[in-house]
């Protein structure tokens, strides 16, 4: 199987791209250098070149907060970047995965969101986001869109990172504690995915680790794991004002992921166990 990859060099799309190798699959990974996706003639010629099984559109504007105020960056990128790969993607006949995001949602629920759950962005990102999404839905055939959340991984900036860098510095933090959600491990997202792309269980997928809990309940977990002493205090969202919203409960149901008979995402808490040992931190 022949699979191109966009946003290669992201946290996710670098995962993808060493996965895929491993596996013995054909892979390419384009970064934004190699592949810039606003661009259409760009996007055409270099997948009609591949002519891949799979694309694997990991490409995105994920500056949350600077999407508000440049929302047609964000909207260039999410939305007409995703039309150019969906439309390119559709004429050599090429699955496509689109990873989208938690932010599609308000948050506003009281349960955990199915993937049939009404959508209703708060930021400029989700509302780019979601839009991709329509695109996928409008100008492609054989889809899968895998929103996913919290992300982190061994690449890139994340959460889990910027926690440990925290506690060389400090011996005492403030993480937010009204804001729940679904951390997960990239080397799962990317698992998970790999195992849809071998089917035609086409539609909409929740993606992450299973479980919940709130960005302090992941801060306490993350010291936890790597054995390091900080005090971590619970605040309040309006202690931290940015300038994006973000939903306040983003927690996934993985309804798609069930009923369609694939692997159980393991425990956030067990994911990040691994990871933090995959670290040296231990």
């Amino acid at each position: 199987m022949k699979v191109v990859v966009t946003g290669a060099k992201g946290q996710l799309g670098t995962n993808l791209v060493h996965l895929l190798a491993d596996r013995g699959y054909e892979g390419y990974g384009y970064g934004r250098e190699e592949l810039d996706i606003t661009k259409f003639d760009q996007v055409k010629q270099v997948i009609t070149k591949a002519r891949p099984d799979v694309v694997i559109h990991a490409a995105a504007y994920t500056k949350v907060d600077l999407a508000e105020s440049d929302p047609d960056q964000a909207f260039l990128i999410n939305a007409y970047g995703t039309r150019n790969v969906a439309v390119a993607s559709e004429a050599v006949g090429s699955k496509l995965v689109y990873i989208s995001t938690d932010y599609v949602f308000d948050g506003m629920a009281n349960e955990p969101y199915k993937e049939f759950a009404p959508t209703n962005p708060l930021s400029v990102y989700g509302k780019s986001k979601l839009a991709g999404e329509q695109f996928v839905r409008d100008l492609h055939s054989r889809f899968f869109i895998v929103r996913t959340s919290w992300v982190y991984g061994k690449h890139g900036n994340n959460f889990v990172k910027t926690m440990l860098k925290l506690a060389e510095e400090r011996d005492e933090l403030m993480v937010v504690h009204d804001q729940v959600g679904c951390p997960t491990y990239t080397v799962d997202l990317a698992n998970c995915i790999l195992e849809l792309i071998q089917t035609e269980k086409y539609g909409v997928y929740h993606v992450s680790n299973s479980g919940h809990c709130s960005w302090y309940e992941f801060a306490k977990a993350i010291f936890e794991e790597a054995g390091i002493k900080v005090k971590v205090n619970p605040c309040k969202k309006k202690d931290f004002p940015r300038p994006a919203p973000r939903p306040s409960y983003s927690v996934f149901e993985h309804m798609a992921l069930r009923l369609n008979g694939f692997t159980k995402m393991r425990y956030w808490r067990e994911a990040l166990s691994e990871f933090i040992c995959q670290l040296n931190f231990i």
